[in-house]
C-alpha cells in the first residue's frame, strides 16, 4: 500500500514533520509512505489551468497515484496553513478533475496547544467532504506536541503506543 503524505508547515524542522517521522516508523510492514512535497508549489491560479507549472503537475499525480493520503496539518490562527490549502486547491483543479476523489484520507496534527490542531482539523473536514473522498473518522489524531514529548522529539510511551493505534487504523480503513 502507498501512502502519500503532504506535511501542512514549511518548516525543516516542524513538530509535524517529526509527527509523520513517528507514524512513518511505527506503520505496519508493508506500507509505502511519498512525500508530496507542497513547499515550491505556486499560488493556484485558474489562469494556469491548461498550461500547469511542471511541478503542480508532478505534485497532483503523485497524490492521484495515492491509494491512500495523510494530511498532517499544523493549526495557524485555528484553521489549516496557507500553504496545506493552497496544495489542496492544486489537487482540485481543474474542478471535477480532483485528484483525491474517492480516496481515503486521514487528517492528523500537532501543535504545542492543549488543543492539537482540533479547530485545524474540522477545517480541513469541511474542504475534504467537498471531494467526496473516504475520510478515517475515528481514531481522531490531535496531538499536543509538549505532553507527547514530540516537540522535544522523544516521545512518550503513551505517545508511541497511541501512534502505532492510529497508523495501524488508517492503514486498515483504508484496505477496506
Amino acid at each position: 500500500m502507498k501512502i502519500v503524505y503532504l506535511v501542512g508547515s514549511l518548516a525543516q524542522e516542524s513538530i509535524n514533520r517529526r509527527l509523520v517521522q513517528a507514524l512513518i516508523e511505527l506503520a505496519p510492514e508493508g506500507v509505502e509512505f511519498v512525500e508530496a512535497e507542497i513547499k515550491d508549489l505556486p499560488l493556484y491560479n485558474r489562469d494556469l489551468d491548461g498550461n500547469w507549472p511542471e511541478v503542480a503537475t508532478k505534485f497532483k499525480q503523485t497524490v492521484a497515484e495515492a491509494d491512500a493520503v495523510l494530511l498532517v496539518t499544523p493549526e495557524h490562527n485555528r484553521t489549516i496553513s496557507a500553504a496545506l490549502h493552497n496544495a489542496i486547491e492544486w489537487t482540485s483543479r481543474p474542478y471535477g478533475q480532483w485528484a483525491l476523489a474517492g480516496k481515503p484520507v486521514a487528517t492528523i496534527g500537532a501543535s504545542p496547544s492543549g488543543l492539537g490542531t482540533a479547530p485545524a482539523q474540522q477545517h480541513l473536514r469541511g474542504m475534504l467532504q467537498f471531494f467526496n473522498v473516504k475520510l478515517m473518522g475515528q481514531p481522531e489524531g490531535y496531538i499536543n506536541a509538549s505532553d507527547t514529548g514530540l516537540a522535544s522529539g522523544e516521545l512518550t510511551e503513551s505517545a508511541t503506543e497511541f501512534l502505532a493505534s492510529w497508523i495501524k487504523a488508517f492503514v486498515e480503513f483504508a484496505k477496506d
